[in-house]
């Protein structure tokens, strides 16, 4: 009977003994959650808590987003998203990756946006965010400054082009009945416009008005635009509505008042950033 009895009284000690601990780990499951909880709020919240808004973008990526003579980090798209984050009273940090990674950072959520000329398209819309665009550019067609005869693409036909062979444009030169001269890339299609090697280029059109303004080269000129145009914006995951808001918000106060243009004119000499 004495067995018995402490026998009893050591499986009921025991089973307090879980109890207390089973109530334990519930706590510390709860306080958890808590904390799960305040992780779980708005990105945007949390970036205005914070005070900074943390963009990627490549940095090697002229004239949109690299270092100057100076090392200092600048482009066009550099200078557009510090004009949001001031305009929204944040500091801006950039985290500089490779292209080739840009996604995989903001899926991993390194950053809260890119600011790097992407295009929107289908497929980047079925997985991200877009704000607003803040560049449009087409393909254009170059051609001698002086040169009266070739005004439209179609005029292409049996003309000389000087194109990279795997690119788009070239291809759109050889849609139009083009006779296709092999370059590695934009200069050397101009310079065989120049030398009298070929008649003309296709390209875009954003590097066409760059180069035109860095190099000041006033032997060439855009002789069409294709109607297609291509928009490029601020990227962002998927469920941060309030953040895309926030920036759409001051894109159109910066296209209201002028200050988009004028940063687009700096950089490319033309307003850009409107159809």
């Amino acid at each position: 009977m004495k067995k018995f009895l402490f026998l009893f009284s050591f499986i009921f000690t025991i089973a307090l003994v879980l109890a207390g601990c089973g109530g334990t780990d519930n706590d510390n499951n709860a306080g958890n959650d808590k904390n799960n909880a305040k992780q779980t709020g708005s990105l945007f919240d949390d970036i205005k808590e914070k005070g900074v808004l943390t963009v990627g973008t490549e940095g090697t990526y002229a004239p949109y987003t690299f270092h100057n003579e100076k090392d200092q980090l600048t482009g066009y798209d550099v200078e557009v998203i510090k004009e949001v984050a001031k305009r929204m009273d944040l500091k801006v940090e950039f985290m500089e990756t490779q292209w080739d990674s840009m996604f995989a950072g903001l899926n991993s959520k390194r950053f809260d946006l890119i600011a790097n000329q992407v295009g929107i398209n289908e497929d980047r819309q079925a997985n991200y965010d877009f704000s607003e665009p803040y560049t449009y550019s087409s393909a254009v067609l170059v051609v001698p400054k002086d040169n009266s005869d070739i005004t439209t693409f179609a005029d292409l036909k049996g003309r000389k082009a000087a194109q990279s062979l795997t690119s788009n444009y070239g291809a759109i030169a050889q849609e139009n009945g083009a006779e296709i001269v092999g370059v590695e890339g934009l200069a050397q299609s101009i310079e065989l416009i120049k030398q009298g090697r070929a008649e003309a280029t296709v390209n875009d059109k954003l590097a066409v008005l760059d180069y035109i303004k860095s190099q000041g080269d006033e032997s060439i000129k855009i002789a069409a635009s294709s109607d297609d145009v291509s928009e490029m914006a601020f990227t962002f995951n998927k469920g941060n509505e309030d953040l895309v808001k926030a920036v759409n918000e001051q894109l159109a106060a910066m296209r209201d008042d002028g200050t988009l243009a004028k940063i687009s004119q700096e950089w490319f000499g033309e307003d850009v950033s409107t159809k």
